[in-house]
């Protein structure tokens, strides 16, 4: 992975140690206790595997595979920059996610950044694409990077099949239709923990059409926004404050 640190960087990690910090204030350490030996279940009815540290062979098998989605599966599947994923996986690693769900899989790309980190913190990745194709071809890519055990892809209508979810949401990553934004974030905010991120994709080159979730998103006072790489997609950062 890159070693680069850019200002954005900077900004990721400060906000998602203030997400670490207010998680962990939230819970007892018996809960703590009790989550490491027991695990928790999904939507899915699966349970959650305790954290343990990433191999070095499984994170280059992962990272063997970021690597051939960008260079050979890029076009036509609107996949996030390389530097907007290592942001995904710094979010995801540094805040000790658990649950994260995931608007818009494509070919898995974002997804498998994202399964990277929670291949060590014992989360898992809900993800959800309305597209057959793209949904094929994502499952395939998440067994090719050897994190199908961790991910649940659920195909159809997204702004239906989120009704079915259940809470808490660690990270919530929104990166579909860009008119729809606020639709996923009203139907799915009551679900994200107080400390929890949205993190929503394009919101430098797409924003006209996301209005009215820009506004909702610096308006709420229970909500704390920050916008990453204006200068190019752009990523907007919104940590649930209560």
């Amino acid at each position: 992975m890159s070693g680069k640190i850019t200002p954005a960087i900077t900004a990721a990690v400060l906000l998602a140690a203030g997400f670490t910090a207010a998680q962990e204030s939230g819970e007892t350490s018996r809960t703590r206790a009790r989550q490491g030996q027991e695990g928790r279940a999904d939507a899915g009815g699966r349970r959650y595997s305790r954290p343990e540290p990433l191999s070095a062979e499984a994170e280059k098998k992962i990272m063997a595979v970021i690597d051939d989605l960008g260079k050979n599966q890029r076009r036509g599947t609107m996949n996030v920059p390389v530097e907007d994923g290592e942001l995904l996986h710094l979010f995801a690693r540094a805040s000790r996610a658990r649950r994260v769900v995931e608007i818009g899989t494509s070919n898995g790309y974002s997804g498998i950044w994202f399964c990277l980190a929670l291949k060590s913190t014992g989360g898992r990745l809900i993800t959800h694409e309305i597209d057959e194709g793209r949904a094929k071809l994502a499952k395939e890519n998440f067994k090719r990077a050897g994190v199908d055990d961790i991910v649940t892809l659920v195909e159809g209508d997204a702004h239906e099949t989120i009704k079915k979810l259940e809470g808490p949401i660690d990270i919530l990553f929104l990166d579909a239709d860009k008119s729809g934004y606020m639709d996923y974030m009203e139907k799915l905010l009551p679900l994200v923990r107080p400390g929890g991120l949205i993190l929503a994709h394009n919101t430098t080159n797409a924003g006209a059409d996301m209005q009215d979730y820009l506004k909702a998103v610096t308006t709420n006072p229970d909500l704390q926004t920050l916008f990453l790489h204006k200068n190019g997609r752009g990523m907007g950062v919104t940590l649930k404050i209560r």
